[in-house]
């Protein structure tokens, strides 16, 4: 009769070979533990079935269990969904030089916080600044981790337990519950809202200085837009009210633009460079989205405001650190030095001719043996340029079951994302990186 005496215990099961090369590769202590798991799982079998599985079996599920253990959840992907900026992707892919940069200052030490002239410690802060400086024209500037950051430690910073105006047209939600209005409160500002969520007058900001407040803060609409019976009095009309009443005005961008979009084709998403012209004392705006590089929160504008901003304890907590800032300071060299269309990959894909991606589904089709090539579009994503789209081409495959499909290229190494639509599974050439397409190639082919 079956019983769990039978059961091999954990020293005869390591002394088999196939185990004594999991010690090796994985470590004794995670190798003794994935086996006791799995001869945990053997007694839990046998409880409800009566059934014992062999040693073969058993060294199987230890084997799944070791595979799961050590397999990472943030893995490479394939974006074949024609979103740019897809958020849930990562956001921006990064330049070769933003690679290369990234891994020189962490394969060694670095001069983070060093100063080579004086051979005595520095500041971090100072990277990246210049560069920002000679884009944007600004007197300072400042790069913490994210661009909510930059919000709230602006907010801190310059208005605690004071009021701060916003229009109610910008009380906006984006991403991952993020909402302007919770991360004033935690900033310890009091709201000033003022206007309708359709219309905002000047004089609804002139009428808000009653209430003696410590800024006024324009938030970008980053992930909608309002249309219809709609008003808001330009940014530069803002900017004469703020001076007249000597506080300063912060321009939320979010997306961070540095080239004009209307050159491909979409809706003008407004530009830092022209924030700064129309009078902003500070403007923040992200580093993955249209920038391009790195996640950062960027902060540019009055010499003195940032380095109130520098000085701020907040200031540490939220600090950039040595690959983020390695990585941006690349990016922007690329906006230096006027090649950021060729050497930006999000930028590079905006900039794809429609008729290069006609070709690139075509050859695809042509390797599977199978796909129709359809006229389609592309979104930028990432809360940048809401309901905006480019014309593509598509790879559309017609399957039995799309769904299944779907999930089996999910299930690829490197996993891959594509779209459903009419049910079939749609492939858009202009977010697969050039690099990749052997591997979308072969995965499409296994998972078909």
């Amino acid at each position: 009769m079956v019983s769990l005496r039978d059961l091999p215990s954990v020293d005869q099961l390591l002394q088999g070979a196939q185990v004594q090369e999991w010690i090796v590769a994985y470590g004794r202590p995670l190798t003794v533990e994935a086996i006791r798991s799995a001869l945990n799982q053997a007694r839990a079998r046998f409880a409800q079935t009566g059934d014992l599985p062999n040693s073969v079996a058993i060294l199987q599920v230890a084997q799944n269990i070791l595979e799961k253990w050590i397999t990472p959840t943030l893995l490479p992907v394939i974006n074949a969904t024609g979103v740019v900026l897809h958020t849930n992707l990562g956001r921006a892919p990064l330049s070769q030089a933003a690679l290369f940069a990234a891994q020189s200052v962490s394969a060694g030490y670095s001069t983070l916080e060093y100063d080579l002239e004086r051979g005595q410690r520095g500041s971090r802060l100072i990277h990246a600044e210049a560069l920002l400086q000679r884009l944007t024209g600004a007197e300072a500037a400042l790069v913490v981790n994210n661009n909510a950051a930059s919000v709230l430690l602006i907010l801190t910073a310059l208005a605690r337990r004071r009021g701060v105006v916003i229009a109610r047209s910008q009380l906006v939600e984006i991403g991952g519950g993020f909402r302007v209005p919770e991360v004033m409160k935690q900033s310890g500002a009091r709201l000033i809202e003022i206007g309708a969520t359709n219309r905002v007058h000047l004089s609804d900001y002139e009428a808000a200085l009653e209430d003696k407040p410590a800024l006024i803060l324009r938030a970008h609409r980053s992930n909608f837009r309002l249309i219809g019976f709609t008003s808001e009095p330009e940014l530069s009309e803002i900017a004469v009210v703020a001076r007249q009443a000597g506080i300063p005005l912060v321009d939320d961008l979010g997306s961070g633009a540095l080239l004009d979009t209307a050159r491909f084709g979409l809706g003008h998403e407004p530009m830092v460079q022209e924030s700064l012209a129309a009078g902003a004392d500070l403007v923040c705006f992200s580093g993955d989205k249209l920038l391009g590089g790195p996640q950062a929160g960027i902060i540019i504008g009055r010499a003195d405001l940032i380095a109130r901003l520098k000085k701020h304890p907040l200031a540490r907590a939220i600090r950039a650190d040595k690959l983020c800032l390695a990585a941006l300071s690349a990016t922007l060299l690329h906006y230096v030095k006027d090649e950021a269309e060729r050497e930006i990959p999000i930028w590079r894909m905006i900039a794809t001719p429609l008729e290069l991606l006609k070709e690139r589904a075509a050859a695809w089709a042509a390797t599977l043996g199978q796909g129709e090539v359809l006229l389609g579009e592309s979104t930028i994503g990432g809360g940048s340029l809401p309901g905006e789209t480019l014309p593509t081409y598509l790879l559309a495959l017609s399957v039995s079951k799309p769904d299944r499909v779907l999930t089996r290229l999910r299930q690829q190494r490197p996993p891959i994302i594509a779209r459903l639509d009419e049910n079939r599974v749609i492939l858009d050439p202009r977010t697969v990186l050039p690099e990749q397409e052997r591997d979308l190639l072969a995965g499409v082919r296994s998972a078909l």
